[in-house]
């Protein structure tokens, strides 16, 4: 690996030169939640920054600027292609321009390390090659179209259980082959503009603090960007002598006194120096100095979204039913994600899409000469979800939304907005959040069927709920565990139940009295209108999608998790699916109907009926496209691309790793170098444990392959196979090493290297995998060495299906 030499910053001193020590002190924090201060005086203008990674929200929360919703980051790992990848930040660097913003929160890079974790759907695998390899990708297709990169979460952020407080004990080796390794590949290989700083400690010390952040980050990779701390993860003056360069969001309280610290001799203004140049060198290169801009290439967001998608798609397992055959009278489309898909993990990822295709819509649309018909089989949701736009009325304004008031402790209104959804978050954007006492949502809303309807509100703040001015509810929500991220981005729900006349509209008011204590929160606010699942006896339910598969050719069950089992701040408790959706496969399963189950949902899940169907489909959080590229992938119109980028356990009791809770404050890394598949190998060698359900790389196409011959070319491997089916495919080459008697602790067996390959019906094709030293090295305490002699290569298409074998000696350290 070469090291870039740091861009030199010595034509930015005469800019540095004529600010203030205020000024200065006021540029390395944010001026708000998402923009950096501006300096007019130097031709600075303010950066904006905005969560991705999964699409570009930008700096307000808002349905009436909608993004495009991409496949989550795990769905992106599945690709295993590294174009993709480029091209997944390409696009993102456009809608990043299409709204104004200059960096982008992503691509997030931690590892897998148990698949308990809450945020997996974000990151990208269990493999720190794997993970290199798209993150490095994904950096260069974002800054290549001139948007700064910000991988994250600078380190060992591997886990959401106490985030903001656990300290993780992880040896050096482990800490440098594994998590540090693709921050390592984003910066020496794609030259990252920025990074992340995460919440939690390493080794006693707050990441924002840590030495980490010079080095390896500065003294051993050239990193010249600037590092930007996770939300409030600045604690203390004590960040200003690390390499911790923007506070955000501004202005920091931590950071308060700044100036008084410099002239009091507690702060060296030279930090303060340092970070400004490198702030003045990022905005140079985003366009934000008077520079220009680059324009990203042109974008078709939608067939982009669909692409990934599919790409994405694991074909897990299958006798023989898929594709499906095009002649389909009568399909029964079963769950209620098929209805209400997961396009998107929970928590700050979230963007706002134009619209989604759910999978219903996905397979109707295939299918438009069958009789496709829905039933949800079993609740997944948990709370209220927001009200269709259709059944909505602004009574202000006649059109379809609602209105949204903002008052102070007088009860005088000092804003007012008209928005187009009731499920409304406020994290920056023009609303008087700190200032207000009451906000009050209010829309005329009608049913468009008649019954009892479970009506309430989901949020953090004590709110009544009139409907025609009735008071129907009036409570204070309980907020769980200490998390304000989880609280903030997934508030718990209240309902009541309440009687609807098809056709007939009612006035429903939602009235949330706020900022009633202070808080770190105090100038934000999230909260939901909604109606909730119906309540339904489940067995019922199960009855009525069973008979309705029992009448069809075919079954489609879409099983998946909802936002309580998935999201960023708080970890999962077991791998179960929510809700009685195992009972429900099972009983459409024992119709004798043929039965595909669609899994979506971002990480590994238990799938214990899994040998009694007829094939499972792990599409992921697949973006906005998701039921479009379901579609395509089981009526064969698109060949499933994906392969698991981790593994997949039957039972979490099989599992080798899955601590994530911390004990006394401190979470231990004990298992070192071995986590995921590499852990599964050790105890199956050491103590003949369960193999998991699929394995690390596992995921099967609709055409077959022979492999051929693998040979060296220098430093690259060349592998030949051939499709031997009777239709184009996609091959995802895999390469392992082993080193049998090694005088060093190893796996028994580690990714090298990864291509994709496509070919036609009979074509032989060459994959060409690069494999540096790098590679083959192993950390000491005198830094990466490689251990002399020969290494076995295994290639293959997963890490349990890797025959070929070739020798190979690594060259150099």
């Amino acid at each position: 690996m070469t090291i870039p030499a740091p861009t030199a910053v010595d034509h930015l001193v005469p800019l540095l030169d004529q600010l203030s020590l205020e000024d200065k002190a006021a540029l390395v924090q944010g001026a708000d939640f998402w923009t950096t201060v501006p300096m007019p005086q130097i031709g600075l203008r303010a950066m904006t920054l905005s969560d991705g990674p999964a699409g570009v929200r930008g700096p307000r929360w808002d349905e009436r600027e909608p993004s495009l919703n991409l496949p989550s980051g795990s769905a992106l790992a599945a690709s295993w292609d590294d174009d993709l990848a480029y091209r997944y930040g390409a696009a993102a660097a456009s809608e990043a321009r299409r709204k104004d913003v200059d960096v982008v929160l992503g691509p997030t890079i931690n590892l897998h390390r148990s698949p308990l974790g809450g945020r997996h759907f974000e990151c990208f695998s269990e493999d720190p090659e794997l993970t290199s390899g798209l993150a490095a990708a994904y950096v260069r297709g974002l800054q290549e179209n001139g948007v700064a990169a910000c991988p994250k979460h600078y380190v060992a952020n591997d886990s959401e259980t106490d985030r903001f407080t656990v300290d993780v004990q992880v040896g050096d080796r482990p800490l440098r082959e594994l998590y540090l390794a693709p921050f390592e590949r984003a910066v020496a290989d794609a030259g990252a503009w920025t990074i992340m700083s995460a919440y939690n400690s390493v080794h006693g010390v707050t990441m924002t603090e840590n030495n980490l952040l010079e080095t390896p980050l500065n003294s051993e990779w050239g990193f010249d960007g600037v590092v930007i701390s996770d939300w409030t993860a600045v604690r203390s003056l004590d960040a200003v002598a690390a390499a911790q360069d923007l506070a955000m969001p501004g202005p920091a309280p931590a950071w308060a006194d700044l100036v008084a610290a410099v002239r009091d001799g507690r702060v060296d203004e030279a930090d303060i120096d340092r970070k400004v140049l490198r702030l003045l060198l990022l905005a140079e290169r985003v366009g934000a100095l008077g520079t220009d801009a680059v324009t990203p290439a042109p974008l078709d967001a939608r067939a982009f979204a669909r692409e990934a998608a599919v790409e994405g798609t694991v074909l897990l397992a299958n006798t023989g039913v898929l594709p499906l055959a095009p002649g389909l009278a009568r399909i029964a489309v079963i769950g209620h994600n098929a209805l209400e898909a997961r396009t998107q993990g929970g928590g700050s990822a979230t963007v706002l899409p134009e619209q989604i295709v759910t999978p219903l819509d996905g397979i109707r649309s295939a299918f438009p000469g069958a009789d496709v018909v829905y039933e949800i089989g079993a609740v997944v949701q948990e709370g209220v979800a927001e009200i269709p736009l259709a059944q909505i009325t602004n009574p202000t304004t006649g059109t379809p939304g609602v209105r949204v008031s903002f008052f102070d402790a007088d009860g005088t209104e000092l804003f007012a907005e008209d928005r187009r959804s009731t499920a409304l978050v406020w994290f920056g954007g023009d609303a008087p959040i700190a200032a207000s006492r009451r906000v009050v949502l209010e829309t005329d809303y009608v049913a468009d069927a008649s019954g009892e309807i479970q009506l309430g509100f989901a949020g953090a703040n004590p709110a009544r709920l009139l409907v025609d001015g009735e008071e129907v509810l009036d409570d204070t929500p309980v907020i769980e565990g200490t998390d304000l991220g989880a609280a903030f981005l997934n508030p718990p729900s209240l309902t009541a139940a309440v009687p609807a006349e098809a056709g007939v509209a009612r006035r429903v008011r939602l009235e949330m009295r706020v900022n009633e204590t202070p808080g770190a929160l105090s100038g934000a606010l999230s909260a939901t209108l909604g109606i909730a699942p119906e309540r339904t006896d489940p067995d019922t339910l199960i009855t009525r999608a069973a008979a309705a598969a029992a009448d069809a050719e075919i079954a489609i069950v879409v099983v998946g998790t909802n936002s309580v089992v998935e999201s960023e701040g708080y970890d999962r408790s077991d791998l179960a699916l929510p809700g009685r959706q195992d009972d429900l496969v099972r009983a459409v399963a024992a119709t004798g109907t043929p039965t595909v189950v669609v899994v979506n949902a971002g990480s590994p899940v238990e799938l214990p009926w899994a040998a009694d169907v007829a094939a499972v489909v792990q599409g992921y959080f697949g973006g906005q496209e998701f039921g479009t590229a379901v579609a395509d992938v089981l009526t064969g119109a698109a060949e499933p691309g994906g392969r698991l980028p981790t593994s997949w356990p039957a039972a979490l009791a099989d599992v080798p790793v899955s601590e994530v809770t911390p004990v006394d404050g401190i979470l231990r890394y004990n298992e070192g170098i071995h986590i995921g598949y590499r852990a599964w190998l050790k105890d199956a060698a050491e103590k003949a444990a369960a193999p998991p359900a699929f394995p690390f790389g596992h995921g099967l196409g609709y055409t077959t392959w022979s492999w051929g011959v693998a040979q060296r070319d220098g430093d690259v491997l060349e592998v030949t196979l051939a499709n031997t089916g009777d239709r184009a495919g996609k091959q995802v080459v895999q390469v392992y090493a082993e080193r049998a008697d090694s005088a060093v602790d190893r796996p028994a067996r580690w990714l090298v290297g990864y291509g994709v390959v496509r070919a036609a019906a009979g074509e032989t094709v060459t994959a060409r995998i690069p494999l540096p030293s790098r590679r083959f090295a192993h950390w000491t305490d005198a830094g990466w060495a490689v251990e002399p002699g020969a290494f076995t290569l295994r290639i293959g298409a997963s890490v349990a299906d890797a025959a070929l074998t070739t020798a190979w000696e690594a060259r150099g350290a």
